[in-house]
């Protein structure tokens, strides 16, 4: 009993170096014995299928403002909208003014987390006086002087429009200055959002719906939630992911769709800190001759730390052959995924550990060559404006440089 003891103690000091000790999935690759073997795998492990009948298109930049006031005066039953940031001045006047105009009888639902929504009071008093009903997801007047860790860092991350259930618009603006514009210069931000209509749309109208709950809203009624029909010959799933501590749905989203690339990988994300599994993953794909690409902010990063923390990343996926590239017109902001010539994600989901382990978060998996052609010809107009990081003279970099990189570990999960 005491030697049992003891090697338990030794294996749990060591970290138990089995296979999966690190809660990640393993995969090298997805199976492709039939057409519908990569809707199975997503399936298998998210419970969410490709299934088809969808029409997605993609939009860019500060054109998400055109598609939400489009959306929001062609609602005919009601507009559900979710954000992480939503801040007084434009756009939001627009918005506000837009559901202020609404038709007739259309319910308005917001929902909004307090930490990304900075002086929101305001907003919501006009919000409340165009007649929508406005909720606060887990609000953290009670946590911050309690130091309740876990309810700050909890937060909704999720950017999500929903109007009559057959619509859904998602990605990763959030509604405030930093999203107008085309990322013509650094106050304005490079993003991507898509627009989509099609089954799918009933998986974000359920996710919006299980946030308005918890907080405090009641029921959706039943005309949320009509019968679609088939929109377009697109095959998508909608993934929403919350918190859990081992392997979210967002961790496995992202490894199943690494997993799937074959020939190409491009990867744009905002804020980078790929995990011990990810950076495996991705060296993995550059053995299997997998184009692997990572287009990441420049000087430009609005978070120094995560920004510093992004760059400890290099050393390893550089050396392995991971391309790295820093955009530098302005703070890149995408969280977009392509994989070969059909596979897209687009969403809300960074690769660090508040979106892969504790926010809520939601991505669209869309798999459709003609957005695939889209996304990759916005990834390829982003490369000229970047700048790629070469491992000869990353391997050079200076000291004070090296010891910059550690630093934001330091709040590790914080990031």
């Amino acid at each position: 009993m005491k030697l049992a003891c003891s090697v338990l103690v030794a294996l749990l000091v060591a970290g138990c170096p089995a296979p999966n000790h690190r809660h990640d999935l393993r995969l090298r690759a997805l199976p492709t014995a039939a057409d519908e073997t990569r809707s199975l795998a997503f399936f298998q492990s998210l419970g969410v299928a490709l299934t088809p009948g969808h029409h997605v298109e993609l939009v860019e930049n500060g054109r998400v403002f055109d598609v939400l006031d489009e959306e929001i005066r062609a609602a005919r039953s009601s507009i559900h909208i979710a954000s992480y940031i939503w801040r007084p001045g434009e756009p939001s006047e627009r918005l506000v003014r837009a559901l202020r105009e609404r038709q007739p009888g259309v319910a308005c639902r917001v929902l909004v987390d307090p930490l990304g929504s900075v002086n929101f009071d305001s907003v919501g008093i006009a919000l409340a006086n165009a007649g929508c009903e406005v909720r606060i997801f887990r609000p953290i007047q009670g946590a911050m002087p309690s130091l309740d860790a876990a309810r700050i860092k909890t937060r909704l991350h999720r950017k999500l429009v929903v109007r009559d259930g057959e619509v859904g618009v998602t990605g990763g603006f959030g509604i405030w200055r930093s999203w107008l514009g085309d990322a013509e210069g650094p106050e304005y931000w490079r993003d991507m959002s898509v627009r989509a209509e099609g089954p799918a749309v009933r998986e974000m109208q359920v996710a919006f719906a299980q946030n308005w709950q918890e907080a405090g809203g009641d029921f959706l009624p039943p005309e949320a939630f009509p019968e679609l029909a088939s929109r377009g010959e697109a095959r998508a799933g909608f993934v929403a992911s919350t918190q859990n501590r081992f392997l979210s749905d967002a961790r496995r989203m992202t490894l199943l769709t690494i997993a799937a690339a074959r020939r190409r990988l491009w990867i744009s994300n905002s804020y980078f800190i790929p995990s011990d599994a990810i950076g495996d993953m991705l060296l993995e794909k550059v053995k299997q001759g997998v184009d692997v690409r990572v287009l990441v902010p420049g000087r430009h990063h609005d978070i120094a730390p995560v920004h510093a923390a992004q760059r400890a990343s290099y050393a390893r996926l550089l050396e392995g052959g991971v391309r790295i590239w820093e955009y530098e017109l302005s703070m890149m902001h995408s969280k977009t995924m392509l994989v070969d010539e059909d596979l897209s994600v687009v969403g809300s989901t960074n690769l660090d550990p508040l979106a892969l382990s504790t926010s809520d978060e939601c991505s669209l998996v869309v798999e459709d060559p003609a957005l695939a052609a889209s996304l990759a010809a916005a990834f390829e107009k982003d490369m000229l404006h970047s700048r790629e990081i070469h491992w000869d003279g990353w391997r050079r970099r200076g000291l004070l440089q090296r010891l910059g990189e550690k630093l934001p570990w330091l709040i590790g999960d914080y990031l």
